[in-house]
């Protein structure tokens, strides 16, 4: 397996140490990062008194994505407001609506769908010009501002890797459930140009990548 939550939070195994079932593999951990992406976000753009939060409500995960940010945004002393976004149809007027209130800037949470639908949501952030986090480097690279998160890659790698394993005898059950150790955190700096962004060179050096 490979899942983006807490495999033992979710029930799957008993620990990360000991799975003890006949499932493992590899987390990524994308819904527990919310709150280190509100804070890259909130040093990218601190004059941002009002920080979207864009969720899924559909997404079983919002649980604790909600919680994380909000604790976060207290000690971050900014405001979240949290905007349910159902489906692609609702893109458009929910970024009218963030634009209208002034939003200073946007998380988009970790989520499946809104991966699929990053081209619309890159599109929408740059028609607004807000400033906009995402988990995967792949929104960065296409046009996002920043994107912070582990390497799905390398995650998938590991799994295969232990399918070989399994198929050659090993119990599931034995194999720790291997967590993640590679973290991106990505800055499109032509974005932020785009936007009259200046990223300070503090930010820029933390970056793993820096599209220029």
């Amino acid at each position: 397996m490979v899942v983006g939550s807490d495999p033992v939070k979710e029930g799957l195994v008993v620990s990360l140490n000991r799975p003890g079932g006949n499932a493992t593999g590899a987390t990524v951990y994308s819904y527990n990062m919310e709150s280190k992406r509100l804070g890259l976000l909130h040093e990218a753009v601190p004059a941002a008194k009002t920080i979207a939060v864009l969720v899924n409500p559909a997404n079983p995960a919002v649980e604790l994505q909600r919680p994380d940010v909000q604790e976060a945004a207290t000690r971050l002393g900014v405001k979240v407001v949290i905007v349910d976004a159902r489906g692609v149809g609702e893109f458009e007027s929910l970024f009218r609506a963030m634009a209208e209130q002034k939003t200073g800037a946007l998380l988009v949470a970790a989520d499946p769908y809104f991966y699929s639908q990053r081209g619309q949501l890159i599109a929408l952030a740059a028609q607004h010009r807000m400033p906009a986090i995402y988990e995967w480097r792949q929104f960065a690279v296409e046009g996002g501002l920043m994107s912070y998160g582990t390497v799905l890659t390398d995650a998938y790698g590991q799994a295969g890797s232990y399918a070989g394993r399994i198929l050659n005898g090993e119990k599931p059950g034995d194999l720790p459930v291997i967590q993640p150790t590679n973290f991106q955190f990505v800055i499109n700096l032509k974005t932020a140009k785009t936007l009259g962004l200046e990223i300070s060179p503090t930010l820029s050096a933390r970056a793993d990548e820096v599209i220029e």
